[in-house]
C-alpha cells in the first residue's frame, strides 16, 4: 500500500523548479496561443477565398498548388485574381500587425491573471505564516499554519518545521507551568512544617527541646537540599555547571558508590551484582558522576527493592563506555516513560523521585550526563524492571 505522504513528496518540488515550471508554462502557452490565432486568421481567410472561386478554377488551382511549375503564369494569375495582388508580398502587412497587436493586448491580461493566480498560493502561505508567527510572538504558543498539498518543497518544509516549533513551544510552556506549580509545592511543604513546629514552640504547644529542634532542622535540611538541587539544574540549563574533569576509573567509582549504599541495600534485601568486565577510564568529574550512580542505585532501593537484585555491567564500543543498571522491580507505566527525566514528575510507583520525593533525581542525573557530553537512557525490561544506560566518551 502506498504511503500518501511519500506520493505528496514526489509531487512537490523545490521552490525554484516550482516557479520556473509555471513561468515557462505560461510563456509557452502564450506563444502557442498567439501562433494559433495567426494561423487561424490565415486559415479562415484562405478558406474564404476558396469559397468565392468557381468550382473549375478551384480544381485547377488545387492541381497547380501541387506543381506550380506546370504553368507558373496561370498559377500567379489565379492567385492575383482571387487572393489579391499583395498576397505574395513576403513582408508583413499592416493588417497582420494590427491583428498581432490585438492578440497581444488580449493575451497579456490573461498572462497577468494566470501569473497572479500562480503566485497567490505562495503569497497566501507566506501571509499565513506571518500571521501565525505574530500570534506565537504574542504568547499564543501552539498556533498552527494550514499546509496545502500543492506547496513547493521548501515552503512546505518551512510550514511543517514552523508547526513543529510552535508545538514544542507549547509543550515547554506547559511543562514550565507545571514545574512552577510543583516547585512551589515542594518548597512550601518543608517550610510550612518548620514554621508550624516553631510557631508551636513559641505558643507553648511544644516544648522547645532537642527533639523538637531536630524536627525543625530536618525540614530545613530538606528545604536546603531541594534548593541545591534546583540550583544545580538551573546551572546545567545555562551551561554553567562547573566540572572538575580528570581521568577516572569508572569501575572503581561504581565500586566506591556500591560500598557507600550497600548497607542500605542489604537492609532491604537487595543484592547488587557488579560485573566489571568491559569497564574503562573516562575523563569525568568523579563527584558529579558519582551523584548519577548514587541516584540510580537509590532509585532501585526506593522503588524496585521488591525485585531483590541490581545488576551493573559495562559495554565499550566506538570509543564510548556505557554503565548499565538493570533491576527487576515493577517498572513504571508506559505513560511515564517519556517524562521520566522531567523535573517534578509524580506517580506513586514512579522511580523518578529523589531527595524525599521531589522528583528531581533523574533530572539531575540527565543534567550531569549532558554536561559530560554523555547520555542517559532508559528502557523497560522484557520481564519487568527498568534498565538505565549511562554512556560517556572513553579517555
Amino acid at each position: 500500500m502506498k504511503n500518501p505522504r511519500s506520493s505528496v513528496g514526489r509531487e512537490n518540488s523545490s521552490l525554484w523548479n516550482w516557479i520556473c515550471r509555471r513561468v515557462i508554462s505560461l510563456a509557452i502557452s502564450s506563444i502557442v496561443l498567439i501562433a494559433f490565432c495567426m494561423w487561424l486568421k490565415f486559415f479562415v481567410e484562405n478558406k474564404w477565398h476558396e469559397y468565392r472561386m468557381p468550382a473549375d478554377i478551384r480544381a485547377e488551382l488545387s492541381l497547380l498548388v501541387k506543381n506550380p511549375q506546370q504553368d507558373i503564369t496561370r498559377y500567379h494569375q489565379i492567385i492575383d485574381t482571387w487572393y489579391g495582388i499583395g498576397y505574395s508580398d513576403p513582408g508583413i502587412g499592416i493588417t497582420d500587425w494590427v491583428i498581432l497587436g490585438l492578440l497581444i493586448l488580449i493575451v497579456m491580461p490573461m498572462i497577468f491573471t494566470l501569473t497572479l493566480k500562480t503566485a497567490r498560493p505562495l503569497s497566501m502561505q507566506i501571509s499565513q505564516l506571518a500571521g501565525v508567527a505574530r500570534a506565537v510572538s504574542k504568547g499564543n504558543f501552539g498556533a498552527q499554519v494550514v499546509i496545502p498539498e500543492s506547496l513547493p518543497l521548501e515552503l512546505r518544509s518551512l510550514s511543517e518545521n514552523f508547526n513543529g516549533m510552535s508545538r514544542q513551544l507549547q509543550r515547554y510552556e506547559n511543562e514550565l507551568k507545571k514545574s512552577h506549580v510543583a516547585m512551589a509545592h515542594e518548597l512550601r511543604s518543608p517550610l510550612t512544617a518548620a514554621i508550624g513546629r516553631l510557631q508551636g514552640m513559641i505558643d507553648g504547644v511544644f516544648e522547645p527541646n532537642d527533639t523538637q529542634l531536630n524536627m525543625v532542622m530536618q525540614q530545613l535540611n530538606a528545604l536546603n537540599r531541594l534548593v541545591e538541587d534546583l540550583h544545580l539544574l538551573k546551572l546545567a540549563d545555562a551551561g554553567q555547571l562547573s566540572l572538575n574533569m580528570v581521568p577516572t576509573s569508572i569501575n572503581e567509582l561504581v565500586r566506591e558508590k556500591i560500598a557507600w549504599i550497600n548497607p542500605s541495600a542489604i537492609k532491604q534485601g537487595v543484592q547488587i551484582s557488579h560485573h566489571e568486565q568491559g569497564a574503562s577510564r573516562c575523563l569525568t568529574d568523579p563527584y558529579r558522576l558519582g551523584q548519577v550512580f548514587l541516584i540510580l542505585m537509590d532509585n532501585v532501593l526506593r522503588y524496585a527493592a521488591e525485585g531483590k537484585r541490581l545488576d551493573i555491567t559495562y559495554e565499550s564500543m566506538n570509543g564510548k563506555v556505557s554503565v548499565i543498571f538493570k533491576d527487576r522491580g515493577p517498572g513504571v507505566p508506559d505513560s511515564l516513560m517519556e517524562d521520566i527525566f522531567t523535573p517534578f514528575v509524580r506517580e506513586e510507583v514512579s522511580r523518578s523521585r529523589y531527595s524525599g520525593g521531589s522528583g528531581l533525581g533523574l533530572s539531575i542525573a540527565r543534567a550531569i550526563c549532558d554536561a559530560h557530553d554523555g547520555t542517559i537512557e532508559v528502557q523497560k525490561n522484557e520481564y519487568g524492571g527498568l534498565t538505565f544506560r549511562v554512556t560517556l566518551r572513553a579517555a
